[in-house]
């Protein structure tokens, strides 16, 4: 087991087909113990209890709202209140919106930044501290191919926006903070079968997006969750600052 005696913190990983909880079924399996965030107080507490149990004590479930700075730092005590000190910390919450740029309100603009990157800041800020007390750490943070491309399959060109400044503030905080022990890089899926894009993909769209797919497939939540195992284990001692494509060949560079 790769991650036997760690505690991991992960956001927005309530939701029962996304790439959070993926996370985090796949980090209990190998022996973590783990802090589900979410908006939804009731939906992590339930998350937290389908997660296969640990020695080390059981999962929990908080709510967190990762825009909102003080929700964030109320988080951080408490997961830090029953864990003692965190190892690794998924900046994986996220909300994206399918419009183009002369389409964008300043109400849109504002909710996808504060979600997408400020709330990596946030939380990051919030559970740096006590890594760097401890030891170290690490931080992985959910940005997307559409940061690389720029513009996806349902992500305007804010979330575009707001997924490469994750690039840009997850580069910056690996160089920072290496020094203290702590690993910060990136993960960039492509389109990914989950409850964001489920209802979306019409079968027509399915067939031309999949032609321009090398590996000939949507990438499913576990994919994904593969790449977090690695960054949050041991195997990836020597790397930070890193971006980890995860698109089955839809960009390569």
């Amino acid at each position: 087991m790769l991650l036997r005696g760690k505690t991991a913190v992960i956001s927005g990983a309530a939701s029962r087909r996304g790439i959070g909880r993926a996370t985090a079924e796949l980090f209990a399996e190998h022996g973590a113990r783990v802090a589900i965030l979410d908006l939804d107080d009731d939906a992590a507490s339930e998350a937290a209890g389908t997660l296969k149990p640990v020695a080390e004590g059981a999962h929990i479930g908080l709510r967190c709202d990762v825009a909102d700075r003080q929700s964030c730092q109320s988080a951080a005590t408490a997961a830090i209140e029953v864990f003692g000190s965190v190892d690794v910390l998924v900046n994986n919450a996220g909300i994206t919106q399918p419009v183009r740029t002369l389409e964008i309100s300043d109400a849109d603009w504002q909710r996808i930044i504060a979600v997408n990157m400020t709330g990596v800041l946030n939380l990051s800020q919030a559970f740096i501290p006590n890594m760097r007390d401890h030891g170290g750490g690490s931080i992985a943070c959910m940005s997307s191919v559409s940061a690389q491309r720029g513009g996806g399959i349902f992500g305007g060109p804010h979330y575009s926006a707001a997924k490469a400044g994750v690039l840009g503030l997850a580069k910056a905080m690996a160089r920072e903070f290496g020094p203290a022990g702590i690993r910060v890089n990136s993960v960039t899926p492509g389109l990914i079968q989950t409850d964001i894009t489920g209802d979306k993909l019409t079968p027509e769209m399915r067939t031309d997006i999949l032609k321009g797919i090398p590996l000939n497939r949507l990438g499913d939540a576990r994919d994904v969750a593969n790449i977090y195992l690695f960054l949050a284990s041991d195997l990836s001692a020597y790397v930070t600052g890193a971006v980890i494509d995860v698109n089955g060949g839809m960009l390569i560079h």
